[in-house]
């Protein structure tokens, strides 16, 4: 079966249109670098260098994409300008670190996790309610039954939301409304999932960044509690970030980071942005997969990242 076997014609235009805004802004700024220009020299890698860092990829990994580039130009001696379009998706490619979803069908979890734990993180607005929400409908589709934890009790909205997301989709809730201990939340969701033998289990957590001891302190408290009814729980710790925010969002991944052990990413906001190089900054950088990005309004539109995909997306004019 073929690497890309699994994705279909709605998803690739999804993503394509997802991408429209970053890809338009990007390809107009590569033309105007290489315009006039046979090969590669100095002028172009300067240009092109701009062009990363103004699209977000960030200034490390942009440095390391020139440092590739340059390596290559120095062995081959000439280069086209007609090839760079091939040999950065080629360097892009590498830079974005693999989530193992590559091969597998969508929104599949462990066999042998039962319930799967995810803890979602991230601050007030960047979507990690609706992606929760999305994420829900996404395994349900998948025929999994889902347990939804509302332990971001500090907003009365987030328990709202999360609620008009689980009757929408069929998930059971957990909710112990506004100012409840999101330990104890967290605890009855997932005591609720083993009791029903749930799939999966998505629980929320407060979006608050102002005292990072504050948040690993309350981050390691839910994360033992869990502990005492699925011993290997969380499975996933799931960061949410804006990818619109662009360098913000860089920013709070390294605070989240700090705070616990993320081992997953979702990029939301992707549709819209020309900031789309963000997915290929923090992978890079923080070298944690890309697991998810939300690429539209639609449940639909949150989507497995596969970096091939993307890619092929991003360089498709």
């Amino acid at each position: 079966m073929g690497i890309f076997s699994f994705f279909s014609k709605e998803k690739k235009e999804s993503l394509n249109k997802g991408l429209f805004v970053t890809k338009q802004s990007f390809f107009s700024k590569l033309a105007n670098a290489i315009m006039g220009k046979a090969t590669v020299d100095d002028e172009v890698l300067e240009n092109l260098e701009e062009i990363l860092l103004t699209s977000d990829v960030g200034v490390d990994t942009s440095m390391k994409i020139i440092d590739r580039i340059k390596a290559r130009v120095a062995k081959e001696r000439k280069i086209e300008t007609s090839k760079l379009n091939d040999i950065l998706r080629e360097e892009i490619a590498e830079m974005l670190v693999s989530n193992g979803m590559e091969d597998k069908a969508d929104f599949s979890v462990p066999t042998d996790k039962k319930p799967y734990v995810i803890m979602v993180v991230g601050v007030n607005g960047v979507g990690k309610t609706t992606t929760i929400g999305k994420l829900s409908h996404q395994y349900k589709l998948a025929n999994k039954s889902v347990v939804i934890g509302a332990a971001d009790t500090f907003r009365a909205a987030a328990v709202d939301q999360i609620k008009i997301w689980s009757d929408r989709t069929g998930a059971s809730l957990v909710s112990q409304g506004m100012n409840a201990d999101p330990a104890s939340v967290a605890f009855d969701a997932l005591s609720s999932a083993v009791a029903k033998n749930a799939d999966v289990v998505i629980v929320d957590t407060a979006g608050r960044l102002h005292n990072k001891v504050n948040l690993m302190n309350e981050l390691t408290k839910i994360k033992n509690v869990m502990r005492k009814v699925v011993p290997d729980a969380p499975h996933e710790i799931l960061l949410v970030l804006d990818a619109s925010t662009g360098q913000n969002a860089i920013e709070q991944c390294k605070q989240f980071t700090a705070a616990t052990d993320v081992n997953a990413l979702a990029l939301t906001k992707l549709d819209g942005t020309a900031k789309g190089g963000v997915v290929i900054g923090i992978s890079d950088t923080f070298k944690i997969p890309v697991k998810y990005i939300g690429v539209g309004e639609k449940a639909e539109d949150l989507q497995v990242f596969n970096k091939h995909e993307f890619v092929d997306s991003l360089f498709k004019q």
